[in-house]
Formats: C-alpha cells, structure tokens, sequence
C-alpha cells in the first residue's frame, strides 16, 4: 500500500507500507512457520488420518506448496502451481473441529517463530479465506 505525504518543505513523498511477506521476514521464516505447523499436525493424534496412505514425497510436496502459496498470497516473489483449495480438499469430509484444531496448531507455529500480533493476526487471515473451500459441510 502505498500513501503520499507531504514533507516539511512541502514537497509530496510516496511512503511504502512493508507487505505481510516482508514483515514476517520473508520466505525463510514463512518456510519455518509452515515446516513447524506440519509438524504439530504430524504429532497431533487429531491430524492422524491425512498422513496416512500418503508417502513422504507426497507430504512434503504438500509442505512446500502451502510455502509457495503463503509466500504468494502474502506479497512475496512466490508463484503458487498448485491446485485450488477447494480440489485440493475435496473428499478429505474436512470437519469444522479439524479446521479449528488446524488453527490452534497455526497459531502456535507462529508463537514458536516469534511472529508479532499484527503479523500472526494478517496471516490467520489469509488461512481464514479459504475455509469455506476446505470445510465441507454434511
């Protein structure tokens, strides 16, 4: 975002607010927030289902692509190649307490990165927007 001020010899100067990607330090600590929320679910019994009958290739692709697509929709350099939330979900019968559950263990991936309020809040907003394409309802 950016706004115009006007400096004290009157002359106007474009002031450039940081994207949400910047403020969180970039890809490196985006990569370590989403690595950290993987492996809170990884060891949260709640999550035990979606591991199962995947390989490990499988779930670390999973891994990088919620890198690329938080680093993307956040402001950074990343193109996000995956699918739309609502394919990439569809079947999974996602519950309304799993999506809870994946956003306590979000908030706390955050916590343990030393990510600031403003910063953890912007972010569980860009989680919030998919959820009516990752839910399914009965």
């Amino acid at each position: 975002m950016q706004r115009c001020i006007i400096d004290n010899m009157g002359a106007f100067n474009a002031e450039v607010e940081a994207s949400l990607y910047q403020r969180l330090g970039g890809y490196d600590v985006i990569a370590a927030v989403v690595d950290d929320l993987f492996a809170l679910m990884r060891a949260d019994c709640r999550f035990e289902r979606f591991g199962t009958g995947r390989s490990l290739d499988s779930r670390r692709r999973a891994q990088q692509l919620t890198v690329e697509l938080i680093c993307s929709v956040s402001g950074g350099p990343c193109y996000y190649i995956g699918r739309d939330m609502r394919t990439a979900h569809a079947g999974l019968r996602i519950t309304e307490s799993e999506w809870g559950a994946s956003l306590e263990l979000t908030r706390k991936a955050l916590k343990n990165n030393s990510i600031g309020p403003q910063e953890q809040s912007e972010f569980m907003a860009l989680f919030e927007h998919y959820k009516n394409d990752i839910v399914e309802t009965a």
